[in-house]
């Protein structure tokens, strides 16, 4: 059983998910979970060859059932979350909104909504009173062709921010950031053949968002 503190990355595989976890991982015993096991892979790789350690678990956070297990498993393994990073999205292909393809438009709601949703009821008690989540938000929401994307993304970000004001005499602790536009997968499916040079580094950003937790 590990002595570090627990920190849970959701969307761990790639991006922002996975420089947050390779920073988290100086400190805290990392549970990384994507769907992308080669990701993963490579993750573990990366921590391992700081020092680090990591539990990997290759799933879908649209797996309502698979959530339910690992939330109890880190219960009975470790007790408690310390940090829970939550960075698994759904990029639908840019559309306008009247041509929205229907399977693009539910993935969006199942996976940047109601997956976020359960998490957070999931993750919530694991997080007592003394844990911190972060989300993530951006500028896309409104831009045009992102319809499917800006809707379940604003979708989500009201409900972290109602349970951020829920939480902010009793904890957990909730933050939101808004990082620098970065070279992500994501951001190459909204802006294709954008000129990468001036974006914030990945691991850069991830610096910040880990000493904005470790400042309060």
């Amino acid at each position: 059983m590990t002595e570090k503190p627990v920190a849970l990355i959701t969307g761990a595989s790639r991006g922002l998910g996975a420089a947050l976890a390779e920073e988290l991982a100086a400190t805290h015993h990392v549970v990384a979970v994507a769907r992308t096991i080669g990701g993963l892979e490579e993750l573990d790789d990366r921590i391992k060859a700081k020092g680090g350690e990591a539990t990997l678990a290759p799933m879908d956070v649209r797996e309502d059932k698979a959530m339910q297990v690992l939330c109890r498993s880190i219960h009975d393994r470790w007790g408690n979350v310390d940090v829970w990073a939550h960075t698994a999205i759904h990029a639908a292909p840019l559309a306008p909104a009247p041509m929205i393809n229907t399977k693009d438009w539910s993935l969006s709601v199942e996976i940047n909504q109601n997956a976020t949703q359960r998490l957070i009821s999931y993750v919530a008690p694991l997080l007592g009173a003394s844990g911190t989540a972060i989300f993530f938000d951006d500028t896309l929401p409104g831009d045009k062709f992102s319809a499917a994307y800006g809707a379940t993304k604003a979708a989500q970000m009201a409900l972290v921010r109602a349970w951020a004001k829920e939480t902010e005499r009793t904890g957990p602790r909730v933050v939101i950031e808004s990082p620098a536009p970065m070279p992500t997968a994501l951001r190459a499916r909204f802006y294709p053949g954008e000129n990468r040079d001036g974006l914030a580094d990945t691991a850069q950003v991830a610096r910040t968002a880990v000493a904005t937790l470790r400042g309060h």
